[in-house]
């Protein structure tokens, strides 16, 4: 848990500290210094960046790892294992796996899988050889008649680090929320499916006539969801929100977090009712979104994003922080604060998310390669060995 990185470009809240070097005791960051001596075992990083470690508040790529084909289910524990490195190996040291309470066929998602999942994270979480901070974010379709009940028996009477579970409130019915253009829910039914264009628009509406039947679970659902956020039991995320009445009715639920909102109005009243905006990370290194909403590269440019996940690919935080400096969308310090600083905040991390004195010691060593980024080494407080070789 001590140990020290010198010469590295030091990102900072504000600025870049060249030729610096961070020491690390007892896993807390005790020293960022620009020159100076060096503890003689400290790890070299040849010139290149060090980032705080980055923080993933929203990844579904587990369900990726779980089922890599159609049929091909590997077992929940090497799943959670194989994924882990993919997270490290792009400088993500925290992660909330989005584990989805619901039964529907679109996702293959259901409540037995969602706790199988949820048994095989925590027990990676509490091991000794965790590569990253494993955590859980609670995703509850709105009108799953069985979500609700197994989200509540499965959620954390207390958390010891006092970060709050994290609960994403969800209505995936076309018509509203990512699909508020059904046309774009019809391409994607069409493409992942291998139907005509008539066959898609028959099945979405069939999807919509199911899920209004299923409109008084959401219902059910609201009251809890709200007093659970009210008194500090749950951080509530509002997922999708598509306009200014959408954030209203997200902030009369006591919810904090306006994740992935679909346009300028959206995240500019998220930013006016106090409550932070997530955007996507594959949002920002395509230049928009796969479901033809509002960029995130334009919310960051009118400062309405406080922070991006990856939503289904780990390596898109630090590819998008690449992609923000080289478009001049913003300076290095602001972007790298998207995938660290903000996220943390985001979710009432306090101890962690910037290379200050008295935080973690979680640490990315990260270089340049013409217009993209690399991690080249990745440092945390709880590894068992520190492998902290740098590539030339």
């Amino acid at each position: 848990m001590t140990y020290a990185v010198r010469n590295v470009r030091a990102v900072l809240p504000d600025t870049v500290l060249d030729d610096a070097t961070i020491v690390v005791e007892d896993g807390i960051i005790t020293s960022v210094k620009q020159g100076g001596a060096a503890p003689p075992d400290a790890h070299d990083g040849l010139g290149a960046f060090c980032f705080p470690g980055l923080v993933d508040t929203h990844s579904d790529g587990l369900e990726k790892e779980l089922r890599p084909r159609p049929q091909v289910d590997l077992p929940p524990d090497f799943a959670v294992r194989s994924f882990e490195g993919r997270v490290r190996a792009a400088g993500v040291t925290t992660l909330y796996h989005g584990v989805g309470f619901e039964n529907g066929a679109k996702y293959q998602r259901s409540i037995a899988l969602a706790n199988s999942l949820c048994d095989a994270i925590e027990r990676r979480a509490a091991g000794p050889e965790a590569l990253i901070d494993h955590r859980i974010l609670y995703r509850l379709d709105a009108r799953d008649p069985e979500g609700f009940e197994a989200l509540q028996r499965r959620l954390p009477i207390r958390v010891d680090d006092g970060a709050k579970p994290l609960v994403s409130f969800e209505d995936h019915t076309p018509g509203q929320g990512q699909y508020s253009n059904r046309t774009q829910f019809e391409i994607y039914i069409a493409g992942s499916r291998g139907v005509s264009d008539d066959v898609a628009r028959k099945i979405v509406d069939e999807l919509i006539i199911e899920r209004d039947q299923l409109l008084v679970n959401r219902e059910q659902a609201l009251p809890w969801l709200t007093h659970a956020a009210g008194t500090g039991t749950i951080r509530l995320m509002a997922h999708d929100p598509v306009s200014a009445d959408d954030v209203d009715d997200a902030a009369s639920w006591n919810a904090a977090i306006a994740e992935f909102p679909t346009t300028i109005d959206a995240a500019r009243r998220a930013q006016n009712h106090g409550l932070r905006t997530v955007s996507g990370g594959p949002n920002v290194l395509r230049g928009q979104s796969h479901s033809g909403n509002i960029s995130a590269a334009e919310l960051i440019s009118l400062g309405l994003c406080n922070g991006l996940a990856s939503d289904y690919m780990p390596s898109t935080l630090v590819g998008a922080v690449g992609v923000l400096v080289n478009r001049g969308v913003c300076g290095l310090p602001q972007a790298v604060a998207l995938v660290t600083s903000g996220p943390a905040e985001t979710v009432g991390l306090t101890d962690r998310g910037r290379l200050e004195p008295g935080l973690r010691g979680d640490l990315a060593v990260v270089a340049s390669e013409g217009s993209w980024l690399t991690v080249r080494a990745v440092f945390r407080p709880e590894d068992n060995s520190i492998d902290g070789s740098v590539e030339n």
